[in-house]
This record gives structure tokens, sequence and C-alpha cells, in this order.
């Protein structure tokens, strides 16, 4: 395959092309220098206190505000990221199973899960770097959500092999906001958020259910959101201390996956063979927040958290397989503390602004994920019981050095360790955790205010991805390192003219010995996938032509290669990584046609990719999807909502090969009204 990007990542990062940054209309504007774009309107305090925000992250940096979040009409939270630039949604539609997010050259399969999670700060993946956590999630709750593509965050360690996404959620005010929905598919829901705040207490509370009867046969799931923040600050605002909770709970049936030809002609049926797949979900987060300005220079935020995850799934992908029970019962307990320290000395008068910052983080994980072969939901026989401990230890610091005012640059450095134990009564074995030593990530970033509105950056970072689940320990006598992921980027951010503004980025990652799971496999292996490179060009283009008006375009060229496989499989040199398709892309418009009435068009698609990375067959997964929306305020506190999804009714679908290849059609064409209200 031909190279898309210059072969020297020192070429690019002194010529400093891959280009940055780009705000659509309603964008806030960010300081000279900084390398993020914001989409949507975004609420974010100016206070110079606390942590270093993300936009400090010298990389593809994408904040999206509520107005793009909490109008929509999903099923699941991961579906709100196809409005983001760069991002790829895989859709299992297969009931709490339901899809992915993933990017930079990365494939949604499960296989390398390589962005890491947080909720409002606190981590939430599982321990194979999945995101079931997401469906706590519900729009209307969210603030924004802050995208970080790229090697060169030092604030995190596992997972974080691509980047990172945080969903932040609303804090404090005292305004609520209700919104009941129906539509296409027997689709209800109901969303209830509410904030209290009086004195030095804010209180914050979440309440959702939908029930959908899903557009396929044996699709029928409902899902219960629960959530709450208590929070207290002091009178001087130097202290806040406060407790999260969150609670879901959500039960679904599963279509399964059809063959190619019954895909095409019957898209919403379900076979016989598969009446009783689904699975019962129940996620759980608790988390403990301090921030506290030590003094004018000092200050310090930490989170004490828990999540627990307990997933059962009942699943037969063919009429000659068994059916099989999935259990996973997963309880981390985790710490993360930051010291952010910016001096005021002498020595540094010459410097606009210096900001130094140190943090730590631990978790632990008690781990348990049985399987059993059944016969409808029945247990026959226990095929594995895997129990594991899985512990990492990690911390970073990293400056932010302003010299002057067009300079900016952020050296950084992470260290990770980690530690577990492994065992399986059903096999009668037990193996210690493989020894990946002490992982070393070293960043460094840097961004020229090169002109008025036209900002030059280029970073370079390494991070990791070892094994989970059984294949994190010592089951073989196979020497597995951590696969080491260095990558850079470089870019150009413009604003040429009040109503436009953009990003070009140039990016590659590459590592050193990826493995990848082995997703039906009891015993829980992996497989060497070999040395890979990815790389791609981004942009992005935001226009504001009129006041009321705005429109926004994102584009994603990408490449993953393997350019040194693994020696049992030796034709796959040069191959594409499966599922990884060469183009993403996204647009959409709003209009506000009238004080009372705003318009929205938006959509989404990709490119086709290969099933295997031998690359055999033909490609699929392409799409284009259009979407359109439409508001109209009856009152100042109530507004009557339409959607149309798919509107085209385009058949696209996610596909996967055992003995053939096997499909799951997305949803057909689907309306769904909603009436939203403020008090």
């Amino acid at each position: 395959m031909k190279t898309i990007i210059a072969s020297k990542p020192a070429v690019a990062t002194l010529v400093l092309a891959g280009l940055a940054c780009c705000r659509p209309a309603c964008a806030q504007d960010a300081p000279e220098g900084d390398s993020s774009l914001t989409l949507g309107r975004v609420e974010i305090s100016a206070s110079k206190a606390g942590a270093l925000p993300t936009r400090s992250v010298l990389s593809s940096v994408d904040i999206l505000g509520e107005g793009l979040l909490r109008d929509q009409q999903v099923k699941s939270a991961w579906e709100l990221f196809a409005r983001a630039p760069g991002v790829m949604v895989t859709p299992f539609r297969q009931g709490n199973e339901s899809g992915k997010l993933s990017f930079r050259g990365f494939n949604g399969e499960g296989e390398v899960n390589a962005v890491k999670l947080l909720i409002d700060g606190i981590p939430a993946n599982d321990n194979a770097g999945g995101m079931p956590m997401i469906g706590a999630i519900l729009p209307l709750e969210l603030q924004r959500i802050e995208v970080v593509r790229g090697t060169n965050d030092p604030r995190y360690g596992l997972h974080n092999i691509a980047g990172n996404v945080n969903l932040i959620t609303r804090a404090g005010g005292n305004d609520g906001e209700a919104r009941l929905s129906y539509g296409s598919f027997d689709t209800s829901q109901l969303q209830l958020v509410k904030g209290v705040e009086e004195g030095n207490w804010s209180q914050n509370y979440v309440f959702g259910y939908q029930s959908s009867g899903g557009y396929r046969d044996h699709a029928r799931g409902d899902n219960l959101v629960m959530a709450g923040k208590w929070f207290y600050t002091t009178d001087d605002g130097r202290l806040r201390v406060g407790l999260s909770a969150r609670h879901a709970q959500a039960t679904s049936q599963e279509p399964g996956y059809l063959t190619a030809a019954d895909a095409r002609s019957d898209p919403t049926a379900s076979y016989p063979y598969a009446q009783s797949d689904g699975g019962n979900r129940q996620l759980t987060q608790l988390g403990l927040h301090l921030d506290a300005e030590l003094n004018p220079q000092l200050s310090l935020s930490t989170r004490v958290y828990l999540n627990r995850i307990q997933d059962q799934r009942w699943l037969r992908f063919t009429t000659t397989d068994p059916q099989q029970e999935r259990v996973y019962v997963e309880t981390h307990t985790g710490f993360l503390g930051t010291l952010t320290y910016r001096p005021r000395l002498a020595l540094l008068d010459g410097f606009k602004s210096v900001a130094i910052e140190g943090g730590v983080g631990a978790e632990h994980q008690r781990d348990r994920s049985p399987r059993y072969s059944t016969v409808d939901e029945v247990r026959v026989k226990t095929t594995r019981d895997h129990r594991f401990t899985f512990d990492t230890v990690g911390g970073y610091v990293q400056a932010v050095i302003k010299p002057v005012d067009a300079l900016r640059i952020v050296p950084g450095y992470r260290v990770d360790k980690i530690d577990g134990d492994f065992s399986d009564p059903s096999k009668g074995v037990a193996y210690p955790i493989r020894d990946y030593g002490v992982i070393r990530q070293p960043k460094f970033s840097i961004a020229y205010a090169a002109a008025p509105g036209a900002s030059v950056y280029a970073n370079w970072g390494r991070s990791f991805q070892v094994g989970s689940g059984a294949a994190a320990f010592q089951s073989t006598p196979t020497v597995l390192r951590p696969s080491i992921n260095d990558g850079w980027e470089s870019g150009l951010k413009l604003t040429p003219a009040a109503w436009l503004d953009g990003r070009v980025a140039l990016w590659r990652q590459r590592a050193s010995g990826e493995v990848k799971r082995r997703l039906n496999d009891p015993a829980g292996d992996v497989d060497n996938v070999g040395e890979t490179r990815r790389q791609g060009v981004d942009v992005q283009l935001n226009l504001r032509p009129a006041q009321g008006a705005n429109a926004w375009l994102a584009w994603s060229l990408q490449d993953a290669t393997i350019v040194k496989p693994d020696p049992a499989a030796p034709s796959t040199i040069g191959k594409t990584i499966d599922h990884v398709p060469r183009h993403v892309y996204s647009a959409g418009a709003d209009w506000q046609a009238t004080p009372a009435l705003k318009l929205s068009a938006w959509g989404n698609g990709q490119s086709g990719y290969y099933l295997t990375s031998a690359n055999t067959g033909g490609q699929y997964g392409g799409y284009v999807l259009l979407n359109a929306g439409a508001s109209y305020r009856l009152t100042a506190s109530l507004a009557l909502e339409l959607q149309l999804k798919n509107m085209a009714n385009r058949y696209y679908e996610y596909v996967w090969v055992n003995d053939q290849t096997r499909h799951s059609p997305g949803d057909g064409r689907a309306a769904y009204v909603s009436l939203n209200m403020t008090f």
C-alpha cells in the first residue's frame, strides 16, 4: 500500500505540517497558539486555578458542546461520536453490545481498544479497554465531551494508546430540563435532569429510561439510568469537595448475525437459533472529588473512585455452534491525584508564564470472567472460570512553558507499572503477571502563533499496549513485552476570517509489537499482529456564513498497515489491518430560520474495510447516512422537536467473518418526535 505521509517524523516536525484544530459555529475563541477545536456552545470557567485544562494538550483536541449533544436521539451515548471529527463508530447492534468508538486507524472490534474513557475525569474502561460504562450516560446530562487524539497526553497511561475521551456532565445550576420522545421501532424515552444550587451547596440529579422494540426482530431492549452529584464549595471558592454516583441497568435481546443473502433480502430478520440470545448489564460508578487551591500558585485535584461492571450475555453465532454464556464481573477501585504549580519566581521574569504539573494514579481490579456452554440460557458445562487481579500504578510530570506570548513548549514524561495474579479453578491453573517492567513514555509538544489567526504545532509521544484478561499473565512461556507506540503529529490551525476557521493535521503512529484479543476464544488468548504503522490526514472546516447559520465538515484519510508481521503469518506484510476504513467523514449545518424555528441537517460515513488482515475477499461496511431535524419553540420553556434518521433509508451493516461473512444490518429510516421542557 502506498505511503501517504513523509517517512521521517523529524521532517514533519520541523516543517510543522499536518495541521490543527478548527471550531464550528458557536465556537468560543481559543488562546493564541492553542490547537484545540470547539464545536457547539460550551461553558467553561476561565479561572487559571486547578489542573491544566485539556486545551493545553497540543494535539488534535476537539471539544463538543452541549448544543451538539443534548437534543440527539440515540440508543446509546457512543452514537453521539458520529458527530465528532475523525472518530469512527462501529455499530454491532447486538443488544447491550451495541457499538464502539475508535480513531487514529484503530478499529472498533474490541481486539485492540485504544481509547481511554473517562466520565467526569474518572477512568471508566473495562479490563480489556472496552466502554460498557458509556451506557450509563444520557445525552441530556452532558455539558461537553473532550476528545484528545494522539500519543502526547501524559495524564493517562493504560488504554490511552491513541488518545482519550472525557464525558463531562452538568454541575451546579438551578435549572431543570425534561425530554420525552417517541418514534420508530416502538421507541420511547424519558430524560430528566435537575440542578439545585444554594449557598455553598450544589446538587444535580439525573433520571432516564428508554425502551425500544428495535429495527430487527428479537431486538427489544430497555435501559434505566440514575445519577447524582452533591458538592460543597467554601465561601472563598478555594475548596470544592463532592460525591458523584451513577447506576444503570439494561436488559436486551440480541437478533444475531445474518448471512450476506439474508441480510440484503430481509434485513429485519432474526434466525430461530438466536431467539434465546440476549443479556443483562448493571453498571455502577462512585466518585469522591476534591479540588483545592492551596495558595495562589499551587492547586490540588484528586479523584477516588469505584467502578463495578456486571454483564451476563447469551449468544450463538451459527446453527452448528452451541450457545455460550459470557459473564463479566469487574470491580475497579482507584485514585487520581494532580498537583499544579504556577510559580512566580525572579528567575522566570523573562517568561510570560510557566506551569508545572505532576500526577499519580493507581487502580486495583478484581475481575472474574467465566464462560459456559448453554442451551436456551441453561448451563450445560463450564468452559472457563477466569479470576484475576490487575493493578496499575503510574505517574507523570509535565510543564507548559510560555517564553513569549506566541510560543508554547510542553515537555512531559510518564511511567507505569503493572502487577496482578490469575487463576482458573476449572482448569486447576494459576499464573503471575507478565513482567512488563517499568513502562517509560516521554512526550513533547510545541505550538507557535505564527501570525494573527494562524497557529502551527507539532508533537511527539509514546504510549503502550499490554495484554488484557488471561493474556496479561504468564499462561505461555512466550516473553511478551509491552507494545510501544511512538507517534507524532504536526499541524496548522487557521482562522482567516471571523466566519471561517479550520485545521489540517498529519499524524503517524507506529507499534513495536501489537497483539489483538481472540474475541471468541475461551482461553482468552491473543494473536500476534506484529509491527504496525498507522498514519493519516485530518481536515476540518467550520463556517458561519450568516447570523444564526453555521456549517461544519470533517474528513479523515487513514492507513493502518502491518509492516513487520507475525512470523507465523508472513503473507500479511504490507496488508491493511482488518475493519479499518480508509476514509471517515462527517458534515452538518444548523439554521435558526426564525426566533422559534431551528433546522438542522447532518451526516456521516466511511469507506469499506477488509474483514481479515490477509485482505482476502471483498470490502464491506461502507456507508453514508443523512439525518435531519427541526425544533420549534412553542413557548419560552417548551419546544417540539422532530428528527429523521437515515432519511434516504440507505442499507448499511457491520460485517465480520468466521466460516462465512456474518452481517448485522443497521437501522432503516426512522422518525422521532420529542417534547423538550425547561424549568
